[in-house]
């Protein structure tokens, strides 16, 4: 498969780079939990409590805590997972389908071999209507992305 271009399409927030890490560790980073509390969040916030159900309909949910105490549950499910290559989680279901109070995101993450033991990795966060993607940009999605990113390359690099 090659790397679909959603880019550009209504709605979408979007990283691309290439990682100094090859795929199947940073895939572990996203389909380990104790991986995933590791990089997830922008320092100082850190995860907790992540739970990975690898399959469609699975379980994608964790903690983020802030620095002055803050506390934020995610909680989604995985749209479709094909091992090395991709993810897409939704907030807009819970475990067993259960549709949540409010759908803000499917987020897809592509992983693709760049060579030499790198990974050409793209995390798109894919909204319902341009007031849910103006909400995230005033969240720090293009800083917290970027830096996440690079959390999560440190980390498969070490691993």
């Amino acid at each position: 498969m090659a790397m679909e271009n959603r880019t550009n399409a209504a709605h979408v927030l979007s990283i691309e780079r290439t990682l100094e890490a090859p795929v199947e560790k940073v895939w572990r980073c996203w389909a380990e939990p104790e991986l995933l509390q590791r990089w997830f969040c922008p320092e100082p916030w850190y995860v907790t409590d992540a739970r990975i159900e690898l399959q469609p309909g699975g379980e994608f949910s964790l903690t983020m805590n802030g620095p002055d105490g803050e506390s934020y549950p995610e909680v989604g499910v995985f749209l479709a997972i094909e091992p090395m290559r991709r993810l897409v989680i939704t907030d807009a279901f819970r475990s067993g389908w259960i549709p949540s109070e409010r759908a803000f995101i499917v987020t897809e993450i592509l992983f693709e071999d760049a060579s030499e033991g790198r990974t050409h990795y793209i995390a798109r966060a894919m909204h319902w209507e341009a007031t849910a993607l103006k909400e995230h940009e005033e969240m720090g999605f293009h800083e917290g992305w970027a830096k996440a990113a690079d959390q999560l390359e440190a980390l498969a690099r070490s691993i």
